[in-house]
């Protein structure tokens, strides 16, 4: 019985860092904040490979891991960037910041339910995971300073999209943990812990690059489609085009 609550543990922390994570947000402490979605990104990819290592894997323990996913990923990225950047109201209208802070979780939420209740594509996700957005959103907010803060609101709508969309993104949960390496996992877990906690802003910098061409990844695959998908269009009226034109010259 033990065995099989170890993925919900996971899962659990998961949920503590992401609450913790609007605690800090909250108290000022961005970079903290930031750091804390990224540890629990690595959380909630060890549960699944754990509950699979373990042969664990539940309706519950799924239905606790997207409760969880829609607080660590989705409100606590977006308390985060509204804290740092959106919670100016000479810059920006106050209900237009609220508005655009609750469509990211919402979207989050969406995306979750379509996901637990829709069958995928093999290898592949249907819409940005909220984790990966979660992760791109809060590592962003830290550039503040640097990117102008519309530019900033346009991301987090755009993130949103992505996550509701039907672009499809790899999906790399497939590669499981053996169970004899089970024991490894908290010691993972720890230093991650310890290394976010003495370089909280530097750690999640680093990660927002890879976090980003991913999420980016998708958008480019949904334009090169967009495009093909208009070249077939335009070579298929062209040919019917022609078609007419050979059936007018037949008639004469």
């Amino acid at each position: 019985m033990l065995t099989k609550s170890i993925p919900s543990l996971f899962t659990v922390g998961n949920l503590f860092l992401g609450v913790l994570s609007i605690i800090l947000a909250f108290s000022g402490e961005h970079g903290v904040a930031a750091v804390l979605v990224i540890v629990a990104m690595l959380l909630d990819g060890l549960d699944g490979r754990v509950a699979r290592a373990l042969n664990a894997q539940s309706e519950f323990g799924k239905e606790l891991d997207s409760l969880s996913d829609v607080i660590s990923f989705g409100v606590a990225p977006a308390f985060i960037m509204y804290v740092v950047a959106f919670n100016d109201p000479t810059v920006i209208s106050p209900a237009f910041a609220w508005i655009v802070t609750a469509i990211f979780p919402i979207c989050g939420a969406l995306r979750l339910a379509r996901f637990n209740v829709v069958a995928g594509t093999p290898g592949y996700f249907i819409g940005l995971p909220i984790p990966a957005a979660g992760g791109v959103l809060c590592t962003l907010a830290l550039f503040v300073n640097d990117i102008n803060v519309y530019v900033l609101l346009v991301s987090t709508v755009l993130l949103s999209y992505l996550m509701v969309s039907t672009v499809k993104y790899p999906n790399f949960k497939k590669a499981g943990i053996p169970k004899a390496a089970i024991w490894v996992t908290p010691i993972i877990v720890a230093a991650a812990i310890l290394i976010a906690i003495k370089w909280p802003e530097s750690i999640s910098k680093m990660i927002f690059v890879p976090l980003l061409m991913y999420a980016l990844y998708g958008l480019k695959k949904n334009v090169d489609g967009y495009f093909i998908r208009l070249r077939n269009l335009r070579r298929k009226n062209k040919r019917r085009a022609m078609e007419e034109s050979n059936s007018v010259k037949s008639d004469l």
